[in-house]
C-alpha cells in the first residue's frame, strides 16, 4: 500500500505523533495525507488517539509550526534525490521484511541503493570499534565467506568490526547493507565514504534519521535495534561488555533472532563480552561459517542454493611469522599451547597467525584449538 511520501514525512514531525501513533492512523484511515485533512473528530474513531493529539494533527497545517515543517520536508525531499535517494515506507513491498516485524519498526527509512528480497536472509556482523587483530582478522574470514555463499551482510558502516565486515563483503563480490546513526548523505566516520561507495554499487545504505542529521552518540541504540531487526542472526565478533555490540546482542534476543558469538582469547574486560554472551547461555559459540548455517540451515538454504561460488585460489604469499607457525604444523593435530612453545611466542599471537593461514588454505582448524596442514 504505498503512501504519500510527503505527508507521512510531515505527520512524524506533529508533536506527540511517534512511530506507534503514525501506524495506528494509518491502519485506521489507509493514508497519511487523509490524516492530515481530517477534522479532530474523525481523528478521534482511531484506536489509541487522544483528544490532544487529534487537536496538534488537525491544527498542524495551519500553524507557524506546521508551515516551518513544510519547507523542513521539502528541503529533505531534495537533499534525498541530490544523493539518488528515496524513501520506502513500512506499507511498502521492499520494506525490510524482518524489520517490519519487530516491536517498534520505523514507519519509513531513508535509502540510498537498492534493498532486494535477499536481504531477509541477512547475517548482521557487529563489534568493537577497538578490535584485535584476531577479532579483524576473524570478521574478514566470517565476512568473505558469507559473501561466497551469497549471503548478505548487515552492520553499521562504524570503525573496527563494522568497517572490516563491510569491506571484506565487497571484496568478495558480496552484498552488504550498511545501517547508520546519521542521515544517509553524512557517511561516518568520513574516512569510510570511499567503502559507502562501493557499497551502494551491490548493496544500501539506509537510515532511520532524517538528511544532514549528524552521528549523534543518542542515535546509536536506535540504529542498532535496526541492524538487528531486519537479520536473521547476529554475530558478534569481538566487544567488550559494556559495548554497544552488547545492545544489538540483546536487541536481537528481543526481537527472537539468533546471536553468535565467537569466543576471544582475551582475558579482561575490554573484550570479553562475547566470552560473557556464550557463557550466559545467550549466543551460541561460533567458531566458523558452518556453526551459523547449522542453526539457521533451513531459513538458508533457499538463497545458498545457487549462489556458492567456488572459493579463490589460496593466497601464498607469507609474512615471516607466517611461515615460522607453519613449519611447526603437520598432518597430525597440532594444539595451540604446543604451536606457541615451539614458536616461542604466546597463544594469542600464535592464533593470529594461524587464522591467516587458515584463511590462505594452508591449515585447518579443528575442534579443540586443534591445528593440521593441509
Amino acid at each position: 500500500m504505498p503512501l504519500d511520501v510527503r505527508s507521512l514525512l510531515l505527520l512524524s514531525r506533529v508533536p506527540g505523533v511517534g512511530p506507534q501513533r503514525i501506524m495506528q492512523l494509518v491502519s485506521h484511515f489507509g493514508d497519511t495525507h487523509l490524516v492530515l485533512h481530517t477534522s479532530a473528530r474523525h481523528l478521534l474513531k482511531a484506536r489509541g488517539i487522544t483528544r490532544k493529539t487529534a487537536l496538534a494533527i488537525s491544527r498542524f497545517l495551519k500553524s507557524p509550526e506546521g508551515h516551518n515543517a513544510q519547507v523542513q520536508v521539502d528541503q529533505q525531499l531534495s537533499r534525498l534525490n541530490r544523493v539518488g535517494g528515496r524513501i520506502v515506507t513500512l506499507w511498502d513491498e521492499n520494506y525490510p521484511a524482518h524489520l517490519r516485524s519487530i516491536y517498534d519498526p520505523p514507519p519509513y527509512l531513508f535509502v540510498r541503493g537498492t534493498l532486494t528480497p535477499r536481504d531477509s536472509f541477512s547475517i548482521a556482523i557487529v563489534g568493537t570499534r577497538r578490535p584485535s587483530m584476531y577479532g579483524l582478522k576473524l570478521t574478514e574470514r566470517f565476512a568473505s565467506e558469507l559473501a561466497e555463499r551469497g549471503i548478505p551482510v548487515v552492520s553499521g558502516l562504524a570503525r573496527g568490526i563494522d568497517t572490516h565486515a563491510h569491506r571484506a563483503t565487497v571484496e568478495g563480490r558480496g552484498r552488504t547493507v550498511a545501517v547508520m546513526g546519521s542521515g544517509v548523505d553524512v557517511i561516518y566516520p568520513p574516512e569510510n565514504e570511499r567503502l559507502a561507495g562501493r557499497i551502494l554499487e551491490n548493496g544500501a545504505i539506509l537510515s532511520e534519521f532524517d538528511m544532514r542529521a549528524k552521528p549523534d552518540a543518542m542515535n546509536f541504540p536506535r540504529r542498532n535495534r535496526i541492524i538487528s531487526g531486519m537479520s536473521l542472526g547476529t554475530l558478534v565478533v569481538e566487544t567488550g561488555i559494556n559495548g554497544g555490540a552488547m545492545i544489538t546482542a540483546g536487541m536481537a534476543l528481543d526481537q527472537n533472532r539468533e546471536v553468535f558469538a565467537v569466543p576471544s582469547p582475551v582475558k579482561g574486560a575490554r573484550l570479553s563480552g562475547t566470552n560473557l554472551l556464550i557463557k550466559s547461555g545467550k549466543a551460541l559459540l561460533t567458531e566458523s561459517i558452518d556453526d551459523i548455517i547449522e542453526e539457521l540451515g533451513p531459513r538458508l538454504s533457499e538463497i545458498m542454493t545457487d549462489t556458492t561460488r567456488p572459493r579463490p585460489e589460496p593466497e601464498l604469499s607469507l609474512s615471516l611469522f607466517e611461515q615460522r607457525v607453519l613449519d611447526v604444523i603437520h598432518e597430525h593435530p597440532t594444539h595451540i599451547n604446543e604451536v606457541a612453545h615451539r614458536c616461542n611466542c604466546s597463544c594469542s599471537d600464535a592464533l593470529v597467525q594461524l587464522l591467516s593461514l587458515e584463511l590462505k588454505g594452508l591449515v585447518r582448524q579443528a575442534p579443540g584449538k586443534l591445528f593440521t596442514r593441509l
